[in-house]
């Protein structure tokens, strides 16, 4: 094997000798170019670059890559990605976390056997706006620690995803249909830097979401719709200024808020905005369609009376000023069963 003169050029020879031809690791060897290597390029099936200082990478490269399972390329200096990104047909495995990427390109929606992304601690202000349309393999979409002000609305088709991390962003909402999100189980939003105040009602149809966590945000009340949530094991909350549910609820146990959730859902109490969304919640059996006692349908126009208390302290600086690196990456209490 042979390759170009650069920093590391005898480590990465032995490293691709002892890995094989399908294997190939270029990892921690400040790199500030791709090395040649005189071997076909389309062997290769696990390539890893993480840990250089790498700030492009060559289209022609890319578009050899035609079999390649996972592509590691974090922690370089990466400004974008290439084009014939788009190439990689079988690529599942996609890191490029780390780096100073400000955006995806479009072609990465080609990448149909993609199941996991990670693009945590870039610069990215958006991702491509029909994402969700294509990726439908994908299982995991971290993208923490950006610049994002909104999650794309094809990220509603993402009918395979399981994991959605999007903490540490700028997100002022959430995509309003997300009901089509069927496996989702974990689902983060937390720490968007008291941007995002409310939640979709549509959270209620995630039938599969067993973690969600809000905290560090500037939500004052739940949708009632998680009270719908049958799996929800996990639920964070703090450092949000929420009056519904009050805190005496949160300080009994998760099944209790879900109880108080459900139980103003039947009252009549969600405003009536949201009225469409019970039919919905019936047809997928996470509610028993009853609304202040009566048959869904008896009881129209129902309005929503705001009789909260404000809990003192919750919008102080303690829990809502507090963005340091200590906080925000410190270990959390999660509300559980």
């Amino acid at each position: 094997m042979e390759m170009s003169k650069n920093k590391g050029d005898h480590r990465s020879r032995r490293r691709c000798m002892e890995e094989g031809r399908d294997r190939v690791d270029m990892s921690g060897m400040s790199l500030d170019s791709f090395p040649f290597l005189s071997l076909n390029l389309a062997t290769i099936s696990n390539l890893d670059l993480s840990n250089n200082n790498l700030e492009s990478i060559p289209e022609s490269l890319t578009a050899r890559l035609l079999n390649v399972v996972a592509l590691d390329v974090r922690s370089n200096q990466l400004k974008f990605l290439p084009n014939s990104i788009g190439c990689l047909s079988k690529l599942k495995i996609l890191n490029v976390s780390s780096n100073l990427l400000r955006t995806l390109p479009k072609t990465i929606e080609n990448c149909k056997s993609l199941e996991e992304l990670n693009a945590n601690f870039n610069q990215l202000t958006v991702l491509p706006d029909t994402i969700g349309f294509e990726l439908i393999n994908l299982k995991k979409l971290s993208v923490n620690a950006n610049k994002l002000g909104f999650l794309p609305q094809s990220i509603s088709h993402l009918t395979s995803l399981r994991v959605l991390d999007a903490r540490l962003n700028c997100l002022r909402f959430l995509p309003e249909d997300m009901e089509n999100l069927i496996n989702l189980e974990v689902l983060n939003v937390s720490q968007n830097f008291q941007c995002l105040e409310n939640l979709p009602y549509s959270l209620g149809l995630l039938v599969s979401l067993v973690e969600l966590d809000v905290s560090y945000n500037k939500i004052t009340s739940l949708p009632d719709s998680i009270g719908c949530l049958k799996k929800l094991q996990k639920l964070c909350v703090e450092g949000n200024p929420l009056v519904s549910p009050p805190m005496e609820v949160f300080e009994q146990s998760l099944q209790a808020v879900k109880e108080y959730l459900s139980e103003k859902m039947k009252a009549g109490q969600s405003p009536p905005k949201k009225q469409s969304w019970v039919g919905k919640l019936v047809k997928s059996g996470t509610f028993n369609g009853k609304i202040g006692g009566r048959p869904r349908g008896e009881r129209e126009g129902f309005i929503m009376i705001s009789e909260y208390r404000s809990i003192e302290g919750l919008a102080s600086p303690r829990y809502m000023g507090l963005l340091s690196p200590r906080r925000l990456f410190s270990p959390r209490k999660y509300l559980t069963k």
